[in-house]
């Protein structure tokens, strides 16, 4: 096989656009996987995947596709991709392993704000991007517009945007032929060094760690002694191949190719993704690594009884050998016991984090309510990170608090725009840039992050009818005037209760918590002070 041959492209996209279907077709239509073994969302191997119907996992295949002009097959590499905002850094890591990607637009919905973030990431990487309009079967699809905010947004021409419908398959043989056409071949010589990059690991009982790779050159075949440049573990290739997508093994794989070579290592923090696998003789360069993706969420999870902390940080350890941002440290409370303080890139990241915990790990958890990490900047002119009331020193050595901003982007039809800049408004924020595409408008604002953690996005979505959408990123830290609100029953102080709030809302908050108290409080036989305390 030579490298002119192959095309590595992924899927990108707003989530609910269609992407996950659109492979599905491509499987079928390549033949990779037959009518018969086909289910919907074949490459969503997770329960909670297809139950939520959202890609959590980047899923990557080998598709072959045969024409007549060429004797040989051409080599299709797909990486499926997530969509949601939480889980934007698979994208990422899918986009560096890539030479393409398909923007897929969804007719019905136009541009949202997962489209241009995902779509700007594959252009600063020097993507070439197929833009693909979706779903052109349904009766409320509107191809004409959305045709026009791709050209006026990203500046393609009418020619190359293609229009299909991945649910009945319409065009779907004009798209392969156009990543085939478009798409440039890999670039890098096999006769040099091995530099394999390592985009995606996870844990096999019998082979132990597998790495997902794409071997930017050199070749690598069973048997060959390899390492990793960052961890500098050493191994011997036991088992190497493709993903189709089950694992089908080979001899070798060569420069260009995405596949997965099995190490045999137990520790899985050896295996660290966006690391350079290279052999031990010949050793490559290190590649670019990925920028390590920053917990943004925190939240402390307990397990119901203390036997369980043991498996409940066995699981957190397997989970994060496919999943770099999640972080971990043990937290002990006088009232929940011992347990761990995780660190998540969102509120969606935390819900199926603690899914896949109670499900695939059999483990019962207590967990508190989501937090920020701020940074506390002392008199004596250190600074700490805190991401809970807990932790606050004393009011007397703080100079300044200061918390996380975002940039928070936002599409909305122009029906909802007064409600949504409304609820911005009551969130604290302030508004950056307005731009209208059509029938939709961008809203563009600063806002603190400890505000979009407090149910905004349900918010949005119930005042929108559910048609608004966000993406976010973090910008910087800037002060605010924070207090602690400190819980005490029966004049004992309760932890896990207090509070960190911004001052102008102290008080009502603080009443509005006493009062949740004494609703929720059994009555007893003799008095239970119930005290909210500003600090």
């Amino acid at each position: 096989m030579t490298p002119s041959s192959i095309r590595n492209f992924c899927v990108v996209s707003h989530i609910d656009h269609g992407k996950t279907t659109l492979t599905d077709r491509f499987l079928e239509l390549t033949q990779t996987v037959s009518r018969v073994k086909m289910t919907e969302r074949y490459l969503d191997s997770n329960p909670i995947e297809k139950e939520r119907g959202i890609t959590i996992k980047l899923a990557p295949v080998r598709m072959e596709w045969h024409t007549d002009t060429v004797s040989q097959p051409y080599i299709l590499n797909l990486i499926d991709t997530p969509g949601h905002v939480d889980f934007s850094y698979e994208v990422s890591r899918s986009l560096a392993a890539c030479e393409g990607a398909i923007l897929l637009v969804d007719a019905t919905q136009g541009i949202q704000a997962q489209t241009l973030a995902n779509a700007y990431k594959a252009i600063n990487q020097n993507l070439v991007v197929i833009p693909v309009i979706n779903k052109i079967d349904l009766p409320n699809a509107d191809i004409a517009a959305t045709r026009k905010a791709l050209v006026d947004s990203f500046g393609f021409e009418e020619k190359e945007i293609i229009s299909i419908s991945a649910k009945t398959g319409a065009n779907l043989i004009q798209l392969i032929k156009a990543v085939i056409e478009r798409v440039p071949a890999p670039l890098g010589d096999s006769r040099q060094p091995l530099q394999a990059l390592v985009f995606n690991s996870f844990y096999h009982s019998h082979w132990g760690v597998i790495a997902s790779v794409r071997l930017m050159s050199g070749t690598v075949s069973k048997g060959d002694r390899l390492q990793f440049l960052g961890s500098g573990a050493e191994f011997l290739a036991d088992d190497l191949g493709y993903f189709l997508p089950q694992l089908k093994p080979v001899k070798s794989l060569v420069c260009g190719e995405v596949g997965y070579i099995a190490t045999g290592l137990k520790d899985i923090s050896l295996c660290r993704v966006g690391d350079t696998l290279t052999g031990t003789a010949l050793i490559g360069a290190a590649l670019p690594d990925y920028q390590e993706p920053k917990p943004m969420v925190f939240m402390d999870l307990y397990p119901v009884g203390n036997e369980d902390f043991l498996r409940e940080k066995t699981a957190l350890e397997k989970l994060s050998l496919n999943d770099s941002s999640l972080h971990f440290v043990p937290v002990s409370s006088a009232v929940l016991g011992s347990g761990f303080k995780i660190g998540f890139q969102g509120l969606l990241h935390a819900d199926v984090v603690q899914e896949r915990l109670e499900r695939e790990f059999d483990l019962d958890l207590i967990s508190t309510s989501p937090s920020v990490e701020y940074l506390v900047d002392l008199r004596s002119g250190k600074t700490i990170n805190i991401t809970s009331a807990s932790d606050l020193p004393d009011p007397t050595l703080i100079n300044q608090i200061r918390e996380p901003i975002i940039e928070l982007t936002i599409f909305t039809p122009q029906t909802y725009l007064g409600g949504v800049m409304q609820l911005n408004q009551s969130h604290r924020a302030s508004l950056i840039n307005q731009q209208h595409f059509g029938t939709q408008v961008q809203l563009m604002y600063r806002l603190p992050l400890v505000e979009l953690v407090s149910d905004f996005f349900g918010q949005l979505k119930s005042l929108s009818s559910g048609f608004a959408s966000l993406d976010w990123r973090f910008l910087d830290y800037q002060p605010v005037d924070l207090v602690k609100l400190e819980v005490k029953l029966n004049r004992q102080a309760i932890d896990p209760l207090a509070l960190l709030i911004v001052r102008l809302r102290a008080v009502a908050t603080a009443k509005c918590l006493a009062i949740k108290l004494k609703a929720v409080i059994p009555r007893q036989q003799f008095e239970l002070p119930i005290q909210v305390m500003l600090r």
